[in-house]
Parts: C-alpha cells; structure tokens; sequence
C-alpha cells in the first residue's frame, strides 16, 4: 500500500456539490492499494501514518505526530498512486488492486487509524466516488509512505 500525505490547515471532501466531510489543521491521506497488498499493510501504514513526526514542535522542528498536535486526518481512496508512467503517455493501473480487495483494504485502514487517532479524528471520503478534494497545504509538507511488503 502507498499513502500519499499532505500536512492540511484545513481539508474537505464534496460530492456532487455537496459537503461530504471536513477537517481543520492535520493531515490529509491519499491511500492507494496494490494487487499484493493484505491486511497487515493496511494495519503497517495506518500506524505509520498516525505516528509520522510531520508537525513543529516548540522549536519549530518537525517533531510531532498527529495525536501530539491534536490534529485529524481525512482519507481518501486514490488507485493513480499505482499509475506506472514509465512507458507511453497514458497512466497504466496494472498494479492497482481490484476494486472489491482495495475497497476492503481502504476500510481496514480507517478502522486500523480510528482505532489510534480517535473515531473523531478521522474523515473519510467515498470510494470510488467522483470527488472534490479542496485542501489549504501547511507548508507545504508533502510525504509517500509505503508498506512494508517486498516489492
């Protein structure tokens, strides 16, 4: 699995015009999964996610989790994180999973960070729905983690 992660003043997801969702400061999550993927990827990039040190300290350090700062994290379905550009000019999604295994893989992630973040603290938006995702960057930080299973 592949977590594209962006620090957020402030994010939200729309849907055909209308609010789905929405966080102030914390971190917006763009979680794409691959055919190979299982649930301890899920799990491993949830934690990783929820303990990534991306937010200042007093020192203006980046020496903080989400949990220190008290931020929330919107999750976002996006299977062009596995969009192989290396041949041609269009994307190919080969290695993105089916929808039936990422749709469960996605959702075993949100339970895994509600789980150490707080039901609270996590939004969500609709998978496999077309959505607008409009974000104020703080920073900008921007940040790919992956899971650990061998490539």
């Amino acid at each position: 699995m592949r977590a594209l992660i962006q620090r957020v003043r402030r994010c939200s997801v729309s849907i055909e015009g209308i609010l789905h969702s929405s966080i102030g400061s914390g971190m917006l999550i763009l979680v794409g999964v691959k055919q190979t993927d299982q649930e301890t990827d899920a799990e491993y990039l949830a934690d990783r996610c929820s303990a990534l040190r991306i937010f200042g300290d007093p020192q203006g350090k980046m020496n903080l989790a989400l949990n220190d700062v008290g931020g929330s994290a919107m999750v976002v379905s996006q299977f062009t994180l596995y969009g192989d550009t290396r041949k041609g000019n269009r994307p190919s999604y080969s290695e993105a999973a089916p929808l039936e295994q990422a749709e469960a893989l996605y959702e075993h992630f949100v339970r895994r960070l509600r789980l150490s973040l707080g039901g609270e603290k996590v939004a969500t938006g609709v998978f496999r729905a077309m959505m607008d995702v409009e974000l104020v960057n703080d920073g900008p930080v921007t940040v790919i983690v992956e899971s650990k299973t061998p490539q």
